[in-house]
């Protein structure tokens, strides 16, 4: 604990991803004062033209007073 998932278009290279995980694993033990070995981040890539009704429409839309940085969308 604490488990993150990133969801983002495709395109991202295998080399990003890890850089990426890399720094919010970083964010997260200094933000949270967790150790390196309880974190875990994953990614996941999901289509442009299903990321409304995938990710927008079941995920954050109904969770917004949740998010502590809302979209700009």
């Amino acid at each position: 604990m604490p488990h993150v998932v990133v969801k983002l278009y495709p395109g991202t290279s295998e080399e990003q991803k890890e850089k990426i995980a890399q720094e919010i694993t970083q964010v997260i033990m200094k933000g949270a004062n967790k150790p390196e070995a309880a974190v875990s981040v994953a990614i996941l890539e999901v289509a442009e033209d299903i990321w409304m009704q995938e990710v927008y429409d079941k995920e954050i839309k109904p969770n917004m007073e949740k998010l502590y940085k809302k979209p700009g969308y």
